[in-house]
C-alpha cells in the first residue's frame, strides 16, 4: 500500500471542542498571571511561534521587550528559526523572559528545544510554557507529543520548577487536559 492515502472524514468529537475552549482559555489566564506575578521587572521576552493567537506581548507591560520566533518563514515574527537547533542570531543569555506556549508538543526534538531556550535565557531567567495532554492530534502539524507531569520534570532537569499547574479531566484522574509551568533557569547546570 506504499504511496496511497487514505481520505478520512474528519469528526471533530465534542470533548475535544470542549478541551480545545479549557485550553485557549487557560493559556490567556496563565499569560495574565505570569505576567503579573512574574513579569514586574523590565526586560526581553522571547515569544515562540505565536501563530495567529495574539500571543505574549499583550500581557506584558511595555518595558518588557517582546520579540517572536517561528519557523514559518510568512509568520511576520522577528526572528525566523528552529528552537530545536542552536540559532546563531540568538545569542546566549539574552532574554530574562521566554514564551512557550502549546509550542513542544510540535517540536520534533523536544529535549534541544528546551535546551536552546536553556541557552538564550539570562542566569535565572524564566520560562513559561503550556502544553496539552488530553487532547486530539492538531495543526500545526507535526503534532508528536504529549507531557505528562513526569515527562516535563525529565525535560526541565536544568530548570527549578516554580510551578506546575494541571487542569484535570472530570471524571478522568491521571488524564490533564493541559498542563502549565514556570520555570526558572538554573546556572549551574549544563
Amino acid at each position: 500500500m506504499k504511496g496511497v492515502k487514505f481520505m478520512v472524514e474528519l469528526v471533530v468529537s465534542q470533548i475535544d471542542i470542549e478541551n480545545l475552549q479549557i485550553i485557549r482559555e487557560n493559556v490567556v489566564t496563565f499569560m495574565k498571571y505570569v505576567s503579573s506575578v512574574y513579569g514586574q521587572k523590565k526586560g526581553r521576552l522571547l515569544d515562540i511561534a505565536p501563530q495567529v493567537h495574539e500571543g505574549a506581548k499583550p500581557f506584558f507591560y511595555d518595558e518588557i521587550f517582546v520579540e517572536t520566533l517561528d519557523l514559518d518563514l510568512n509568520s511576520g515574527c522577528t526572528y525566523i528559526g528552529d528552537i530545536c537547533q542552536h540559532n546563531n542570531f540568538l545569542l546566549d543569555a539574552t532574554y530574562d523572559y521566554v514564551v512557550c506556549t502549546e509550542v513542544l508538543e510540535h517540536t520534533l526534538q523536544p529535549f534541544a528545544a528546551i535546551d536552546e531556550i536553556w541557552r538564550i535565557l539570562k542566569p535565572d531567567g524564566l520560562l513559561f510554557i503550556s502544553t496539552p495532554f488530553n487532547f486530539r492530534i492538531h495543526g500545526p502539524l507535526p503534532d508528536c507529543w504529549r507531557f505528562t507531569e513526569h515527562g516535563l520534570r525529565a525535560i526541565l532537569k536544568n530548570f527549578n520548577i516554580l510551578e506546575l499547574n494541571s487542569i484535570e479531566t472530570p471524571e478522568r484522574g491521571l488524564m490533564p487536559i493541559h498542563y502549565t509551568v514556570v520555570a526558572k533557569k538554573l546556572s549551574s547546570c549544563k
